[in-house]
């Protein structure tokens, strides 16, 4: 998968892996990961699906409906490429902090979905329920930061509050951030990420 990384200061610091919206690349979170972390690893990734020349994480149907093969295929496929990348970049594979926006935090609440052990936990910035009607892992230790805007055209506040709900059951600690704004990624959201990130 195409990637950046930089190595942090302080190898006691999670890795952030940034995953872009659609149509983003890799360089479009890395202010993120200066606001959050200035001495973390950095780990951005560029999604492997083209849609009409955007790159995405995994195929869609349409606006709101998963590809759901192909969904579970890529988050596979992310899950080793971060094995590979830990052993490659020698960095902690248990200590890898998600920060995904959009497409890119759907890929991220699915590795959660899907793998016990794929990430210490997640800031999500307006994400949506990867699938539906599937048993999540024990995820037990993990801390997950959701961002959602009360007027979100493409992820409503309630489909925000069912991923919340879902997570919560599987035992992972969730907090969930409004702000009344649409799917746009702002600056208070990011700011509010930060000061959960530096609580942990």
């Amino acid at each position: 998968m195409k990637h950046i990384f930089q190595k942090g200061k302080d190898p006691s610091k999670p890795t952030l892996l940034l995953l872009h919206g659609t149509g983003g690349n890799e360089l479009d979170l890395l202010p993120l990961a200066e606001r959050i972390d200035k001495e973390a690893n950095v780990l951005s990734v560029r999604g492997n699906v083209l849609e009409n020349g955007m790159p995405r994480f995994f195929r869609r149907l349409a606006e709101g409906v998963f590809d759901e093969e192909d969904l579970i295929f890529r988050t596979k496929e992310l899950h080793e490429f971060l094995d590979e990348a830990a052993e490659k970049y020698g960095f902690d594979r248990d200590k890898i902090m998600a920060i995904g926006y959009s497409n890119g935090a759907n890929i991220a609440a699915s590795l959660l979905f899907h793998y016990q052990d794929a990430l210490m936990g997640a800031i999500l910035h307006h994400p949506m329920v990867p699938r539906k009607g599937i048993e999540l892992p024990n995820l037990t230790g993990k801390y997950v930061f959701i961002a959602a805007g009360t007027n979100d055209p493409i992820c409503s506040p309630l489909e925000s509050s069912e991923l919340q709900d879902m997570l919560t059951k599987a035992k992972a600690v969730v907090e969930l951030h409004w702000e009344n704004y649409g799917h746009q990624l702002t600056l208070p959201e990011v700011e509010a990420a930060a000061q959960w990130y530096k609580s942990l």
